[in-house]
């Protein structure tokens, strides 16, 4: 799998400045990988169909980026053709107030999909070790003084090793986590935001505070690295994935979506043998009333 390159669990180390932005030589190959993108949509599609019936394990999607990466256009054409029976999409902007007023870990507790169930995190409880980090915004918040005390450095620390334990929790309770983070560059990030700009039906994606965030973007990736390395796991590992160029990040995700669907509990469940003898009694009823 070639998204396996992008792949860190903890035992090597993640440096975002190294690690391409674009599709490289793979440009020569977007018709054959576009065609393997849409096969392997195919497949997720199966795939979900089972793990939806067997109902042993969750599957739980985190997108982290900078804006204009591509989270959402990723969300609709690589998870647009499962069924959105057993999908859940949940975004996590800034917290209000009562989210403030609980743990961190609160309201992503409050939407952890069903096993058998997918959730796509756009955004994530990343936010709060990513912006709360970049911003110190964890200097406004009402905690006991035990807690604010510590030092910034400090402070993190024990959230980086809270997310650890709490992705390690989830897998021991049959859930799986993919976390990707898309890895737009600072030229990439410019275009799309002046498209946004320049195309009426994309003004409404645009925000002043884009800019405001764009220049922090060299502190973000000092971000990104420190929170990957943190948190990198066996279990959970990071795909840093290149966003510039959009069909090769989706082949990416369908790649990996795929692999770890077919890693997961997918088998229909067999009935006992007398459900199984009352199905062939209900078929010989339907069969007596076409005679």
């Amino acid at each position: 799998m070639k998204a396996e390159r992008f792949r860190f669990d903890g035992s090597e180390t993640c440096e975002i400045r190294k690690l391409p932005c674009g599709a490289g030589d793979e440009k020569e190959n977007k018709q054959a990988l576009a065609a393997r993108t849409a096969e392997n949509l195919e497949k997720m599609a199966a795939l979900q169909d089972g793990f939806y019936a067997d109902g042993r394990e969750g599957l739980i999607v985190v997108l982290q980026a900078l804006d204009a990466a591509g989270k959402d256009s990723m969300v609709k054409h690589v998870m647009g053709g499962l069924n959105p029976q057993g999908v859940s999409v949940h975004s996590f902007k800034q917290p209000n107030q009562e989210e403030l007023a609980h743990d961190f870990l609160w309201r992503v507790n409050r939407v952890l999909p069903a096993r058998g169930h997918i959730a796509i995190f756009n955004r994530s409880y990343y936010e709060d070790v990513l912006v709360v980090q970049v911003h110190d915004l964890q200097e406004g918040y009402r905690m006991a003084p035990r807690v604010l005390e510590d030092s910034r450095k400090e402070f993190f620390r024990k959230r980086y090793r809270q997310i650890r334990d709490y992705e390690e929790y989830l897998y021991e309770n049959s859930y799986r986590i993919v976390k990707i983070l898309l890895n737009v560059s600072k030229e990439k990030q410019r275009e799309r935001f002046l498209e946004r700009i320049e195309t009426p039906e994309k003004n409404w994606k645009f925000s002043p505070d884009d800019i405001r965030e764009r220049r922090l973007f060299d502190e973000y990736l000092d971000t990104f690295d420190e929170v990957v390395n943190a948190t990198a796991s066996r279990h959970s590992p990071w795909y840093v994935l290149p966003a510039d160029q959009k069909w090769y990040t989706r082949y990416l995700v369908s790649e990996i979506l795929t692999a770890e669907l077919e890693s997961c509990c997918h088998e229909y469940p067999k009935l006992p043998p007398a459900a199984r003898a009352n199905l062939a009694a209900c078929r010989r009823m339907l069969q007596e009333e076409e005679a």
